[in-house]
C-alpha cells in the first residue's frame, strides 16, 4: 500500500510540475556555420550557448555544419542539408525576395563595428587614392558601411581599386601580407592590427547607428514543423546572450573570447569594455531581433543600389514567433 501510495503521490507531483520541468525528448540539430567566420566574436553567443551548457541543458545535440562561404548559408537551408543558418541579414533578404523559403528566427550580432583598417602610413581617407582597398561582396553590410564611409570622406569609388575579399582572414592577409593599403575588419583583429602600428580611419557606428547585422535562420516550413526544438534552440542562444551580458560572468566570458579568437587576454578585455562599458547595442541582450535594425538593412541596400523601391516592410524576412515562445521578444 505505502509504495502504491508513493507512485501516486509522484504522478500527482508531475502532474503539478510546470512544462519546462518535464524532461524533453533529446533531438539533434543541424547548424551551417562559415568556416571562415567560425572563430569571430559574431558566433560568441553559440560558442557560449555550447561550452557553458545552454544546448544540453535544452536537450539538444548540435551538429556544427562547416560551410565554405557566404552563398552557401541559405542554399543550404533551402536544400534540407542543414536545419538552422548564420546568415548575414543582406543574403537573408536577397534570398526571400527571389523565392527562398528562409526567415530569421533569433538575433545574431546586432550592430558591429567594422573598422577601416589602413597600413602603416596610411593616415587618411584621401592616402587611399590609387591604391588596392579589400571590401566584402557588394551586398554584404561591411562593404555598404564602408562605402559609405569613403563617400562622407570624398573619397570618389573610381579613385580607388575595390578587391572582393569575402570574410575577415582574407582581408586581413590582404592588408598585412599582400597590397591591400586598407579594409574594413571587426573585432579583435582591429585591436590587435592598431597594436602593431596599422592605421584606424574610421569605423561603422560613424554612418550605422543601428542595424541588425546577422540572424539566425530556418526554412519557415520546416520551423513550425519542428517548433519545440527550434523554440529550445531560441532559448539556448538566448541564455547565452543573457550570461554574456551579465557583469557576474565577466571574467568567463573574456576568457572565452580570448580562446574563441585567439587573441591575447588584455585585448579580449579591451574588446569586452567597448562592447558591454557600457552597452553599445552591438550584442543583442538576449536574441532578439531589432526590428529597427532590420529595416536600417533595408534601407542601407537601397542605398547601395542593392534594392529598388518600392523597399519591402522588414517583417516579411523576419517571424517572431519563436523569440517570443521563448520569452526573448
Amino acid at each position: 500500500m505505502k509504495s502504491c501510495a508513493r507512485a501516486l503521490l509522484a504522478l500527482y507531483c508531475l502532474s503539478l510540475a510546470p512544462l519546462g520541468a518535464i524532461a524533453q525528448e533529446r533531438a539533434k540539430l543541424r547548424m551551417g556555420v562559415i568556416e571562415n567566420s567560425a572563430r569571430s566574436i559574431s558566433h560568441m553567443g553559440l560558442n557560449i550557448a555550447l561550452k557553458r551548457g545552454f544546448m544540453a541543458h535544452q536537450n539538444i545535440d548540435l551538429e556544427i555544419v562547416p560551410l565554405p562561404g557566404v552563398q552557401f548559408q541559405i542554399e543550404e537551408l533551402d536544400k534540407g542539408k542543414v536545419d538552422v543558418s548564420h546568415t548575414a541579414t543582406p543574403y537573408l533578404i536577397q534570398a526571400v525576395l527571389a523565392g527562398s523559403d528562409t526567415v530569421a528566427v533569433v538575433g545574431g550580432l546586432a550592430n558591429p563595428v567594422f573598422s577601416v583598417i589602413g597600413k602603416p602610413g596610411i593616415k587618411s581617407y584621401a592616402d587611399l587614392k590609387g591604391k588596392v582597398v579589400g571590401l566584402s561582396l557588394p551586398v554584404d553590410t561591411i562593404t555598404l558601411g564602408t562605402l559609405k564611409l569613403f563617400a562622407r570622406a570624398g573619397l570618389a569609388t573610381d579613385s580607388y581599386e575595390a578587391r572582393v575579399l569575402v570574410g575577415t582572414p582574407p582581408r586581413v592577409a590582404c592588408l598585412v601580407d599582400v597590397d591591400c593599403a586598407a579594409v574594413p575588419i571587426g573585432q579583435p583583429d582591429d585591436l590587435v592590427l592598431m597594436r602593431n602600428g596599422y592605421e584606424k580611419l574610421g569605423d561603422s557606428l560613424e554612418v550605422i547607428p543601428a542595424l541588425q547585422f546577422n540572424v539566425l535562420a530556418a526554412r519557415r516550413s520546416w520551423a513550425h514543423a519542428h517548433e519545440d526544438v527550434l523554440v529550445r534552440y531560441v532559448r539556448a542562444i538566448g541564455d547565452a546572450y543573457r550570461y554574456m551580458n551579465d557583469p557576474a560572468n565577466r571574467a568567463d566570458v573574456v576568457a572565452l573570447i580570448a580562446e574563441a579568437t585567439r587573441a591575447p587576454l588584455d585585448i579580449a578585455d579591451e574588446l569586452y569594455r567597448f562592447y558591454f562599458e557600457p552597452y553599445r547595442g552591438i550584442m543583442p541582450r538576449g536574441g532578439e531581433i531589432n526590428m529597427e535594425g532590420m529595416s536600417a538593412v533595408i534601407s542601407l541596400m537601397h542605398d547601395g543600389g542593392e534594392l529598388k523601391a518600392p523597399l519591402p516592410d522588414a517583417s516579411r524576412f523576419v517571424d517572431l514567433s519563436f523569440l517570443r515562445e521563448a520569452g526573448l521578444q
